[in-house]
Formats: structure tokens, sequence, C-alpha cells
């Protein structure tokens, strides 16, 4: 098979799809490996380095795509590369279709095959190809919580752990998966006081013992959200609901109890958001202030660490792109984890949580792949 990537162009994405080593892996298992020139130069990978392990170098994203029969990206297509999409093209990258009609409807028109990262689910629930960015994620947004409460700037100046006589920052971490574990971590890395709110009173609990009960846990309702978050310092937002757009739990006026030069970072933005007040922002202009609150939605996060980011991703991803560069659509029959990860294929949306977003028809994956098998 041919195998591709190219270089992003999402606003401050520097992540790249395939390493050199991913790319060399690759041409090993006998693919050809084709990649635009420059595209991993911002992860620390220049040229030379994927000519050495195998690849063909291109000069043009258009190029490159219109060559390959598995793209693998980082981020989901931005609007200029919807003309790379064409009938049988497999694209392997984050999709978060939920929020993003347009790209969805792209896709179907130009039965692109949309194999979704966050989608791809293990028997056990969980989500291998979303863990690692959801771990550089939440460690980010404690280093970010402790940049944007000092001043100068729009922050209230406390120091996020306190010292001796004046207690540490009241911090918030809404969800306890992956990103508000990390988030919970980093800030008890700086010794500040953190409240966790969960939906799953086990995963409370790990969390609980994991950190040897340095944190209050509470089940996630609205009542006991409002409490904590009046005069609250920080709160980090790690919501996830597989393939669906964030609940939006938080209103304007919990946010508003804040007060002001209080930090609310929602690392849920590439799903929509958590807040009535969420709107995505970007690394090069990630903040705005609205009711008195500094607000950080930058939807990719793990961009602005390009090289741990592209090596964790690589080494998650790589396994399930030989399967596709192998096997290509008998991959997605005999990997279950891999199917649940398709999100788009024969002009067919075949997640059932964005067809519901978007008020669009959703048809089971086995039934694409029967209709494939028979050729009607």
């Amino acid at each position: 098979m041919r195998v591709a990537t190219i270089k992003e162009t999402k606003t401050e994405e520097h992540r790249v799809g395939l390493t050199p080593a991913g790319v060399s892996s690759l041409a090993a298992a006998g693919h050809q490996v084709l990649v635009e020139r420059g595209a991993g130069v911002d992860s620390g990978y220049p040229d030379a380095e994927y000519e050495t392990a195998g690849a063909r170098l291109l000069d043009s994203a258009a190029e490159v795509a219109a060559n390959c029969d598995l793209l693998v990206k980082v981020k989901e297509p931005q609007p200029q590369e919807f003309d790379y999409f064409r009938p049988g093209l497999i694209i392997f990258t984050y999709l978060h279709l939920a929020p993003l009609p347009e790209l969805t409807r792209a896709m179907l028109e130009r039965r692109v095959i949309g194999i979704a990262y966050e989608t791809v689910q293990l028997p056990d629930g969980s989500l291998p190809l979303l863990a690692p960015m959801s771990q550089i994620a939440g460690r980010m947004s404690a280093e970010i919580a402790a940049q944007l409460l000092k001043r100068p700037g729009p922050g209230r100046g406390k120091l996020l752990g306190g010292i001796s006589l004046v207690e540490p920052a009241k911090c918030i971490v809404v969800g306890s998966g992956t990103v508000g574990t990390y988030a919970v971590l980093g800030l008890l890395g700086h010794a500040a006081n953190v409240t966790v709110f969960g939906t799953d009173v086990s995963s409370l609990q790990r969390l609980y013992d994991r950190v040897g009960g340095r944190v209050v846990t509470r089940v996630s309702n609205r009542e006991a959200l409002a409490e904590e978050m009046a005069s609250a310092d920080v709160l980090i937002a790690g919501v996830l609901v597989r393939g669906q757009a964030a609940p939006k739990i938080l209103t304007r006026e919990m946010i508003r109890s804040m007060g002001p030069g209080a930090v609310y970072i929602d690392v849920s933005i590439d799903q929509g958001g958590i807040s009535e007040t969420a709107r995505q922002t970007t690394h090069s202009d990630p903040i705005y202030v609205e009711e008195g609150v500094i607000h950080y939605a930058v939807p990719n996060m793990p961009g602005a660490v390009p090289r741990t980011a592209t090596d964790a991703l690589t080494a998650s991803t790589l396994p399930y792109v030989l399967r596709l560069a192998n096997n290509g659509l008998g991959a997605i029959k005999e990997n279950a984890a891999l199917a649940r990860g398709v999100n788009t294929i024969e002009g067919q949306l075949t997640l059932e949580p964005v067809a519901r977003a978007q008020g669009l028809p959703y048809t089971p994956l086995e039934e694409v792949l029967v209709s494939l098998k028979t050729g009607a």
C-alpha cells in the first residue's frame, strides 16, 4: 500500500503523522511511504531522516494525497484540504466530527474512509490512540494554569501552590479520565488545593487512591459544581464522551462566580467545550477574558510540544497503521478496536453520536461492510 503523511495546516500545529522510525517500519513491511517535504521539521525530524528511513519526498501536500491510499495525519482536515478527498482514500487522524458538520459533509460527499484516532476503542472501553495526547494536555493544563494566574497579565496574581501562612490556589478539575488524572497530578505537583468532579465513581476512587487521598472527589452535578466554582481560582475541563459533542454543563453564571482573574482551561474544546462561554482559541492567540475569567481553549494543546507528542502518537498509532497498510479494509473486519474508529465509509456515517449531533442518517458499519462484500 502507498502510505503517506503531510505537513499539518491547522493553526500552530507542529506535530506530524509519522516519524522516520514509523516510515522505516512501513518500508520494511514492503509499503511505499510518501512524505511532504518539511512535514516533520517542526517536530525535529528533517527531510533527510525520512529519506534515510525509506520515504519518497514530494513537494506538495496535494501531490502526496493524490498518490496515496492511506493518509496518516494528526488533526482533522482543514477546509483547504477538502480538495484532497476522493472515493476510497483512507484518512487516519483525529477527526472530532461531532461539532464539525462541514467536514462531515465533505467526507460523506466524496466517499472518504475516515478513521478517527479518538474513537478507536479496546474491549475494556479505553481509547488507546487518544490516551497519550490526553496525558500531555492534562499535564500541560496545570502548567498553563500556573502561568495564567500570575501577573503581569489578567490573572489574579496567585501562586498556584501558596507558601507557609498563605493558602494554595483553589483548583477544580471536571472529569476523572486521562486528562483529569494528569491535570490533577500536575496541580498536585504545584501543591495546589484540588477538587475533582466525575460521573464514574470507580474512576474517582482510583484517582483518589493513586494520589494518596490528596484530593477531594465529588460526583458531578450542577449544584455541586456551582458550589465549588464560587471564588475558585482555576477550573480545568477534561470531559469526554466518545464521539459526542461535549455536554454544556457550565453556565455563564457559574463561570462568572469564579470572579475576576480566575482561569478556565477547557481541554474539551475540540469537542465543543463544556461551558456556555467556551470558544476555540489558538496557540498564537490562546486566551480571552469573558465574565472577568481568563479562558484558554486551544484545541490542539499537544501541538506546542511536537517532539514529545509526535513520538508518543506514532508509538501508539503505528500498529494500527501497519494493520491498515497490510490488510486494507480487511483490517477493519479483523480488528474490533479499529472498526470502532471508522466514522465514514462509502458515503455512510457509521458513528451514531455524530449522526445524532448533526441530524444525519446513521448506518451501522456492519451493514456497509456486508454491502461491500456482496457488491450491492
